[in-house]
């Protein structure tokens, strides 16, 4: 089912699929420190896992975040969200209070095949790169790119990234907000 808003992305709501899910602070404000993007990883697990969607992936940087993730019901995305994006709000108002809105918007992507998933997939863990944060991936503590070379290993990891990397000129509007 594809649902539409107006003024706001088209969102497809599937279920049993995969999904790239971008969330962006209004006006590109940088308010998530170190403790409330571990405090917004938690909530992520929390809430994703209440409605029975598996968090497989994410990245959480100053101003915004990527995740992936697999649905149970597609139409739970919207509240699974609306849920994720209050409760975190709360949470950033108290250490940058503003009459501004906290969230701007989120973006969802279904990846099209295996091969479009990892090229997503490789977009997200290289996030901190990209976006100035470190130069070595080992580096950024809030992202799952420390599980997911755990599970991989560092042989399959090179080869995921070499073998997808059209990750490296993928331009989302979403991340250029």
């Amino acid at each position: 089912m594809l649902k539409r808003y107006k003024h706001r992305p088209a969102h497809l709501l599937l279920d049993k699929t995969s999904y790239f899910i971008t969330g962006s602070i209004y006006q590109k404000r940088e308010l998530l420190n170190d403790q409330l993007k571990v405090q917004l990883i938690a909530m992520l697990h929390q809430v994703f896992t209440e409605f029975c969607w598996t968090l497989e992936h994410w990245v959480v940087l100053n101003n915004h975040y990527h995740l992936m993730a697999f649905s149970e019901k597609g139409i739970d995305l919207p509240t699974i969200i609306a849920r994720v994006h209050y409760q975190s709000g709360q949470l950033i108002r108290k250490a940058h209070p503003s009459d501004l809105p906290v969230w701007w918007n989120y973006w969802d992507y279904c990846p099209r095949d295996e091969k479009d998933y990892f090229i997503r997939l490789n977009y997200l863990l290289n996030n901190p790169v990209k976006h100035g944060y470190t130069k070595n991936l080992t580096d950024y503590p809030f992202s799952s790119f420390h599980q997911h070379i755990e599970k991989v290993g560092r042989e399959n990891l090179r080869r995921q990234f070499s073998n997808n990397n059209q990750y490296q000129s993928l331009i989302l509007i979403e991340d250029e907000f």
